[in-house]
């Protein structure tokens, strides 16, 4: 006999899951492509990639569980990522083997010197990028929770796409400039607006995300809530 899933195993699979999608943002997110639309004018952050989906499933644990559990999904978040920077630390300190040195690698790395600073290069962390990643995400994270209820409060519980995409819009503003403003500036030596002109395309990129997850909310919400039979979000406001 199967055992069914419940609501709070529910919230915990999605803040698994949020830990997995920030830890793994963190991790590639040092790494700039060039965008689709005008590739030599457009540098986006790889991050641009899996971050938004954080923004989609505090928003889900909003409207199902309340700012309380969505609140600690980020701090847990926030954990998770912390103890992977620690790791990460005593991974690039530990010495390297001899046998890392693989023959006819696809590389071309031939010593064990050039294997450790490809390993350093990826995975080292700046102190002042971290304190700008770190300080940027606990900001816009628990600003989107605010924001998501204040206009959940507004509207009644009605236009569950205003309350998601009017908190994004905003903590996603705040979230790329503050990382990026330090990334740039601390980070790549940048002028001011040219950072400014990155920043920009950055998070319009977020805002086109933030639109196209509209019918995942909505198909989130609706399988939560027919599945443990709980109410709409009206029904708390009548």
């Amino acid at each position: 006999m199967k055992q069914k899933i419940s609501l709070n195993q529910t919230y915990l699979i999605l803040t698994t899951l949020f830990s997995v999608v920030l830890v793994l943002t963190n991790i590639i997110g040092v790494k700039l492509f060039q965008g689709p639309f005008n590739p030599t004018a457009h540098a986006l952050t790889t991050g641009i990639i899996t971050y938004p989906l954080t923004f989609l499933l505090t928003d889900v644990v909003s409207e199902i569980w309340g700012s309380k559990k969505a609140s600690t999904m980020v701090l847990i978040g926030f954990l998770m990522s912390f103890v992977m920077l620690i790791f990460l630390q005593v991974a690039l300190y530990l010495p390297a083997h001899p046998y890392w040195v693989a023959p006819n690698n696809p590389f071309g790395f031939e010593t064990i010197g050039e294997y450790q600073n490809a390993f350093n290069s990826v995975f080292s962390v700046n102190g002042k990028l971290l304190f700008g990643s770190m300080l940027a995400y606990m900001v816009a994270q628990l600003l989107d929770v605010r924001l998501y209820h204040m206009w959940r409060k507004i509207t009644k519980g009605k236009y569950l796409w205003i309350r998601n995409n009017g908190s994004t819009t905003i903590s996603q503003l705040v979230d790329t400039f503050i990382v990026n403003s330090i990334l740039f500036y601390w980070g790549f030596g940048w002028e001011f607006w040219q950072g400014i002109s990155v920043m920009f395309t950055i998070y319009i990129y977020k805002l086109i995300l933030a639109a196209l997850d509209t019918p995942l909310i909505y198909l989130s919400v609706a399988i939560i809530r027919k599945k443990f039979d709980l109410p709409n979000a009206m029904a708390e406001y009548s």
